[in-house]
């Protein structure tokens, strides 16, 4: 009676609460980067402003949304399968994919190359690049630094990051890596403490304790990300199926999404929009 309504109502009430929190919690990491639960001011401001909590939780309920960490293809493999409206990914699709999918840029990321502080080298070409995660090039001296052998840092095998500086150095699956390390915050710390290491990572990702080198001249910026003269990079998708269209409520989502009104929660995650 009265008590298993009562009881569907307040389980009911959790679950839009808690629904309304986790759809918040992939908006303001919509491009992929998953940098750990929102403070409690942010949960705080969502909570007490009732238009953004009703429409978060309203969308709870009306889209089929799956969130797959499983690396790069992840989000990809989820809308090709019909596991998912919408996949988010750190790549492009590639001609195979396209034959059934299409997608949509959300956002750009600056790839930046990166050395020890007392490496005197500020700047970097493809073809340096090339040679020296190859193993073609294996001393300082080969470009211009002290004498010392290069330890050459990477991401693990799955990786974005690593997938977008191997596509855009045409090294896929020909880098000699000492390590090949799981996070950024790894590669960061690595190279920082070992004056021979090179590594790379997401520009959003870099801090004071590593020099960051031009690549080809071209420093990483938002301009140069955007007019693209900054090569080394990779963008953020929204990923959709050709077979099957959007629901109404899922193409709203996906329109809010690629609208100016994200460009804010883009910026704050350190990337650069795709919308101008």
């Amino acid at each position: 009676g009265w008590l298993a309504v009562a009881g569907g109502f307040f389980v009911l009430t959790f679950y839009m609460v808690l629904g309304g929190y986790c759809i918040y919690y992939v908006i303001i990491n919509l491009i992929g980067i998953f940098g750990g639960m929102p403070d409690s001011s942010s949960f705080g401001a969502m909570i007490t402003n009732p238009v953004l909590s009703i429409g978060i939780t309203l969308l709870f309920f009306v889209i089929c949304w799956a969130i797959n960490r499983g690396g790069v293809a992840g989000g990809i493999a989820a809308v090709n399968e019909g596991r998912a409206d919408i996949g988010l990914s750190s790549r492009g699709l590639k001609d195979a994919e396209k034959a059934t999918l299409e997608s949509r840029d959300l956002a750009y990321d600056a790839i930046v190359v990166v050395v020890n502080k007392n490496n005197p080298i500020s700047d970097i070409s493809t073809e340096q690049l090339q040679s020296i995660y190859t193993g073609k090039i294996t001393n300082w001296e080969q470009v211009g630094a002290k004498s010392s052998p290069i330890v050459l840092i990477g991401r693990e095998a799955g990786s974005g990051t690593r997938d977008g500086f191997e596509s855009v150095t045409k090294t896929k699956d020909q880098c000699k890596y000492r390590q090949e390390l799981t996070s950024t915050g790894d590669v960061i710390t690595t190279v920082s403490q070992n004056e021979n290491a090179i590594g790379y990572a997401s520009l959003s990702a870099v801090n004071d304790s590593v020099k960051v080198l031009s690549f080809n001249g071209v420093n990483a910026s938002e301009q140069t990300v955007l007019d693209k003269s900054y090569k080394l990079q990779r963008p953020f998708v929204l990923v959709t199926s050709k077979e099957r269209p959007l629901s109404e409520s899922a193409q709203i989502f996906f329109d809010y999404a690629l609208s100016k009104d994200v460009k804010p929660l883009i910026e704050k995650a350190g990337v650069v929009p795709a919308v101008k």
